[in-house]
C-alpha cells in the first residue's frame, strides 16, 4: 500500500509536512527517517541511553539549521522509543495477548524497559519545552494554514 509521502523529499519541501502528535507516518519521512532511524534502539539500558543522546544530538543539529521537520522528526522518534519501551515494560514480550489469544497480564513486562521509557520521555520533554521548537511548530502550524487557503 502506498502511502501519501512515500517519494517526497521534506527538506526540499517542508510545506507538505503536517504535524502530528502520534508517531503516524515517521518511516515515510524523508531524509530525516534515513537519518534516525539507524540511531533508535530500545535493546539495553546502555544502547538506548546512547540513541537517545544521538536523537537529541541530531535534533539540535536540526535546530541550528532551522529545519523544524528535522526537529519534530526527532521528537517523534524519542517518542516512538518511549511508547515501545512502555509497551515491553507493560505486557511480557509487548504483546497483550499470547498466540493462542489468552491475555497477557499487565504488569508482566521488563522493568528495564520501564527505565528506557524514562530515559526517552525525559529527552522528548526537552524537545518540547525548547522554545525555538515552540516557536517554529508555530510557525510551520501558520505556513501551512497561510498555504491552504490560498
Amino acid at each position: 500500500m502506498s502511502h501519501p509521502y512515500n517519494g517526497v523529499d521534506f527538506r526540499a519541501h517542508p510545506e507538505l509536512y503536517k504535524i502530528d502528535r502520534s508517531e503516524q507516518g515517521i518511516f515515510h519521512v524523508e531524509p530525516y527517517k534515513s537519518e534516525l532511524l539507524p540511531l533508535w534502539t530500545i535493546r539495553t539500558l546502555e544502547t538506548a541511553q546512547a540513541a537517545a543522546n544521538a536523537i537529541y544530538e541530531r535534533y539540535l543539529a536540526y535546530k541550528a539549521q532551522d529545519d523544524f521537520v528535522g526537529m519534530d522528526m526527532a521528537r517523534k522518534f524519542l517518542q516512538m522509543g518511549y511508547t515501545r519501551a512502555r509497551r515491553y515494560a507493560n505486557y511480557k514480550g509487548g504483546r497483550k495477548k499470547a498466540a493462542d489469544g489468552t491475555p497477557i497480564p499487565f504488569g508482566s513486562g521488563d522493568p528495564v524497559k520501564a527505565e528506557i521509557a524514562k530515559i526517552f520521555q525525559a529527552k522528548r520533554r526537552q524537545v518540547t519545552e525548547d522554545s525555538e521548537y515552540q516557536r517554529l511548530k508555530k510557525h510551520h502550524r501558520q505556513m501551512i494554514a497561510d498555504s491552504s487557503s490560498k
